[in-house]
């Protein structure tokens, strides 16, 4: 089964075009360097917060990025344009 990384925070508006940019280029860094990563998938929600979930092939790759996240500048960058963060892993049961 496959395994995802969700995050929820907010982003100011006026960040959020940067944000984006940012993001994009944290996305293709870590599929350069780790395979795995199947989609990624950014949602706002009605209350202005954002969940962004990260779907990867396996629990493994999945790890081996995480621990490779102090390797990628630009990590740091995007999520200083996000406040009140939060993160959990889970297991994909159903998927239709």
């Amino acid at each position: 089964m496959s395994v995802v990384r969700s995050h929820r925070y907010s982003v100011a508006d006026a960040d959020l075009e940067e944000f984006l940019a940012r993001r994009s280029s944290l996305i293709a860094t870590v599929r350069e360097g780790h395979p795995g990563l199947t989609h990624v998938v950014l949602i706002r929600l009605e209350d202005g917060t954002y969940t962004d979930t990260w779907h990867w092939e396996t629990a493994g790759q999945m790890g081996a990025a995480l621990a490779a996240l102090p390797t990628f500048p630009e990590a740091p960058l995007t999520m200083a344009l996000t406040k009140d963060g939060t993160a959990l892993n889970g297991q994909v049961v159903d998927e239709r």
